[in-house]
């Protein structure tokens, strides 16, 4: 599949809201062919110095235009891709394009894997002292909570590339219990710290069965 090739340092996942400026005349380019022919195209993540792995996006609206032709735009993310073959410059385009394989996105996670995510998801929001609105398991969208976990710009790479769901709330699983585990050890290191603050009552030892070696 060939896609027009917008590369970015940033990771979008599917059914993600992806608001973009647009001010390079290849991109302002782009847009226009997506609002004209209905194109999508796909935003591979530059990281490691390469691009490997994307999301296709699909132009959604154009919210502002600017007397310079500068766009604000919002897309919306549709499924993750593979770079096979990349061009700087698309025959009679601006911008670059390359040719992508589609990751399938298998479905595997059981109801129980999908719970226990949200359940640690609640248990790290309390700990962080973050409201929590709890997500019915039947709308239950990983997608939807990634950016909120706490998952570093690698660890999020790493997700993009799992096609199995099953994989992926195992990974989050993971890493939900570790930065809990890490959390709870913070909070007990602020107990102890407040309380060498306090003044405290010892009991006086006795001294006459002290004995010197």
């Amino acid at each position: 599949m060939l896609l027009p090739l917008f590369p970015l340092k940033s990771i979008f996942f599917p059914g993600e809201t992806v608001p973009l400026h647009i001010f390079e005349e290849r991109y302002k380019q782009l847009i226009q062919d997506c609002r004209n022919e209905a194109v999508t195209f796909g935003i591979p993540v530059y990281i490691y110095n390469q691009i490997a792995y994307g999301t296709e996006v699909q132009l959604v609206e154009v919210v502002n235009t600017y007397e310079g032709g500068e766009m604000d735009v919002v897309c919306v993310g549709r499924q993750v891709f593979k770079v096979m073959s990349f061009q700087n410059k698309l025959p009679g385009k601006l911008y670059a394009g390359g040719e992508v394989e589609l990751l399938e996105n298998i479905r595997d996670a059981t109801q129980e894997l999908k719970m226990g995510v949200l359940n640690k998801i609640k248990v790290l929001y309390e700990l962080m002292d973050v409201p929590f609105t709890f997500m019915p398991i039947d709308k239950f969208n990983m997608y939807g909570i990634i950016h909120k976990i706490g998952l570093s710009f690698e660890q999020e790479y790493q997700l993009l590339q799992m096609s199995k769901e099953s994989e992926r709330l195992s990974y989050i699983n993971s890493h939900l219990s570790t930065t809990i585990g890490v959390l709870k050890a913070v909070d007990k290191a602020k107990g102890v710290i407040k309380m060498n603050g306090d003044f405290k009552n010892f009991d006086p030892l006795d001294f006459e069965d002290f004995k010197i070696r």
